[in-house]
């Protein structure tokens, strides 16, 4: 497992990040965040709103019998309509509470509420900087023009600013949000937004939620599948993911997981895997090399790859 940094964070973080929001009983949740560990994962995702709270029991359960000092939580709340600084404070203590600890690593808003102005946003997680109840912050589903007004008047005020962005990234296009207010990264502004400033991108649907095993066009029976990522570039992406999956000797989704690693600037891809096989195959795209001019490839930007 390689490691990365993150400002104001001392604890490395793994490069796949685990997901818990499908996780609501102890016992089987168990089985796959000990398998996440075993092979060197130590960042998880959760968020107030997983399971309408379960999610985040559950894994504070887990939790317990953990050394917390080895274990790095992403926390998120605020999420639409409680995107304002009293519901985030209130929905971080709950949190706390479920967790079972006090603190989290990394928190984010889980989406973003531009009728406030970011300095609002700003000074309430300075805050609980301040108290100690998280470490480092940022903002799920929100622009890079925020991100950046969050930053600037940060920078301004002497206060600490956003560290990491957590958006959807893939090698496909999101073609259509899984669920409203969503936000992606993959397009090219945002692409040389990241590469300039060099924050941290924690892409969520890291995988296409399955396009790259399951995406086919005689497939229609999982509509939010066909809703979000069929298109006719898509599929063009998923036949030179099988083309250079066969070359490589992998499967097409792990050079998909791999694409998002080698970007040029620094990604964190959470995963949502239901059971340790599903652990292994997405760990498999760590051993993969893939050169500019084949994630260039990949994504139709170059008709040659060599």
């Amino acid at each position: 497992m390689n490691h990365a940094n993150i400002p104001h964070l001392e604890k490395p973080v793994s490069r796949l990040v685990m997901g818990v929001d499908n996780q609501i009983e102890l016992e089987p949740a168990s089985v796959v965040f000990d398998d996440f560990v075993a092979r060197g994962g130590n960042c998880f995702d959760t968020a107030f709103v997983y399971g309408a709270g379960v999610c985040e029991t559950v894994f504070g359960q887990w939790l317990e019998k953990q050394n917390r000092d080895q274990v790095v939580i992403i926390g998120k709340g605020g999420h639409t309509p409680y995107c304002n600084p009293e519901d985030i404070t209130a929905q971080l203590m709950t949190s706390l509470e479920r967790l079972q600890t006090d603190f989290v690593d990394i928190y984010m808003m889980h989406r973003d509420n531009t009728d406030l102005p970011v300095s609002a946003f700003v000074d309430v997680l300075n805050l609980h900087a301040k108290a100690g109840r998280i470490k480092t912050f940022g903002g799920s589903n929100w622009s890079v023009a925020r991100v950046q007004e969050a930053n600037d008047y940060a920078k301004s005020k002497g206060l600490q600013g956003f560290s990491v962005v957590s958006n959807n990234f893939s090698l496909a296009r999101m073609v259509d949000p899984p669920w409203a207010g969503c936000i992606s990264a993959s397009d090219a502004d945002s692409r040389a937004w990241f590469t300039k400033n060099q924050l941290t991108l924690l892409p969520w649907s890291s995988q296409a939620r399955g396009f790259f095993v399951r995406g086919d066009q005689d497939f229609l029976e999982d509509t939010e599948l066909v809703r979000c990522w069929y298109a006719p570039d898509n599929f063009q992406r998923l036949a030179r993911a099988q083309e250079l999956a066969r070359e490589k000797g992998c499967d097409p989704i792990q050079i998909a997981l791999a694409y998002v690693l080698w970007q040029p600037f620094p990604t964190i891809p959470l995963i949502g895997p239901r059971n340790t096989a599903e652990t292994a195959s997405s760990f498999k795209a760590l051993a993969l090399e893939l050169t500019p001019l084949e994630v260039k490839w990949l994504n139709l930007e170059s008709e040659t790859r060599i």
